[in-house]
């Protein structure tokens, strides 16, 4: 067995290892750690057999999504000012919600005329809904976009998380128990009890946490207050059965607002967020490492047919709901030019939530195999495909190369 220590050098030598090459390179940081798991899964060492059992430990809704993604959706909400959110809010809570939806509905119904079982189709739909900004704020952080299209892109994916993860719920209740209208309303209304309750568990822990911010004064308690608040509002919504993915992210935006734009003293407002830029960038390299690592290409062979259309429809699916919805007047303050909408639909990339999702299901369930090796195969397709695209016509569009942070990657 693979010692503790060992696991966590590899970890620090892999993160540096992908950090100079993407630098080198101009790749963006997250396809180059993508490329770096898939290449230590398909090598077969006893070292990387025990590597793996770790990850395949993470490879559960509650370890992944509780522990490694409350950091990237704090990190990203709590630099958000309120004017850009208000500015963008309708788009971007539209697309995280009806868009969700939509891009459920049409990969479900196309699949479900292809071919596959309704269940199957519909399952492997709303496990591939959700999209992941982390590429896609790493490419915008080499150029200088609009910072509301960054407010947009940011706010949409941390929202959809929930919204994903309450749909698939739907689905999978709608299965085990019945099909009948009433339970389908029923069904219906308890997500939106999830994703309201989220929200005001959120504002309530990011009340608290100003209430606290009030007797701290030196840079350490206001991290670990912020550690309590993020772990908290989760820990909290998840025992009380809503969202808590929304209430990690409303915490974020009301914190950073209320809190850390608002301290006194400058070096604690830029020691917190340097711990946050740190522990989201670790938090983004476990997510991509876990997604290459957790990816068996030689399994997904026998699926090739069946990735393809499936990323053909996905992608189909995201224009189906981005350009509708972006096109509506007003749906953005000052409106949404073509250029913002062609970036929106290039960045419905899909990424660990799904991977995460798609791990946490029972393998009784009609279709398993399938649904998962078309999931894992349509976001590592996502990622290295739409990824490069990204970078070219973000840099077309708004600029050339800028800076590269320290980093190397975004949280998202």
């Amino acid at each position: 067995m693979v010692s503790t220590e060992l696991v966590l050098s590899a970890f620090l030598a892999i993160s540096l290892l992908a950090s100079i090459v993407s630098r080198r390179t101009k790749t963006p940081y997250t396809i180059v750690l993508v490329l770096i798991g898939v290449v230590l899964a398909t090598a077969s060492t006893p070292e990387l057999a025990d590597v793996g059992q770790i990850f395949q430990s993470l490879r559960s809704e509650g370890v992944f999504v509780g522990l490694i993604l409350p950091p990237l959706l704090f990190e990203s909400m709590m630099s958000i000012k309120t004017e850009e959110f208000r500015a963008i809010s309708s788009a971007a809570l539209v697309l995280a919600t009806g868009g969700v939806v939509v891009a459920t509905v049409v990969v479900g119904i196309i699949l479900g005329l292809a071919g596959l079982p309704t269940f199957t189709a519909f399952l492997f739909a709303a496990l591939i809904a959700p999209t992941d900004v982390a590429t896609v704020l790493e490419v915008f952080n080499r150029t200088a976009v609009p910072s509301r299209l960054s407010t947009l892109m940011e706010t949409e994916a941390v929202f959809n998380d929930a919204t994903g993860i309450t749909v698939l719920t739907v689905i999978l209740s709608g299965f085990v128990a019945s099909t009948s209208g009433l339970a389908i309303l029923g069904i219906v209304g308890n997500g939106v009890f999830v994703l309201g309750g989220g929200v005001l568990v959120g504002l309530g822990v990011a009340w608290g946490a100003r209430q606290l911010q009030r007797e701290t004064q030196d840079s350490l308690s206001q991290i670990v207050l912020t550690m309590a608040a993020v772990y908290g509002s989760y820990a909290v919504a998840t025992f009380l059965g809503v969202s808590g993915l929304i209430a990690v992210a409303v915490t974020g935006l009301l914190y950073g607002n209320t809190v850390l734009f608002r301290i006194a003293r400058k070096d604690v407002e830029q020691a917190t967020r340097e711990f946050w830029g740190i522990l989201a960038f670790f938090a983004n390299t476990v997510a991509f490492l876990f997604i290459g690592f957790s990816t068996n290409i030689l399994s997904l062979g026998g699926s090739v047919t069946y990735i393809l259309v499936a990323y053909c429809i996905v992608i189909l699916s995201r224009a189906a709901s981005v350009y509708p919805i972006l096109s509506v007047p007003r749906m953005v303050i000052d409106g949404v030019p073509n250029s913002w909408k062609n970036v929106a639909f290039l960045g419905g990339m899909r990424g660990a939530l799904s991977i995460a999702l798609v791990a946490s299901l029972p393998n009784t369930l009609p279709g398993y195999s399938t649904v998962v090796n078309m999931t894992f195969g349509v976001v590592v397709l996502s990622i290295l495909l739409q990824g490069p695209l990204m970078t070219v016509y973000v840099k077309r569009s708004f600029g050339r190369q800028q800076t590269l942070p320290e980093s190397g990657a975004a949280a998202g």
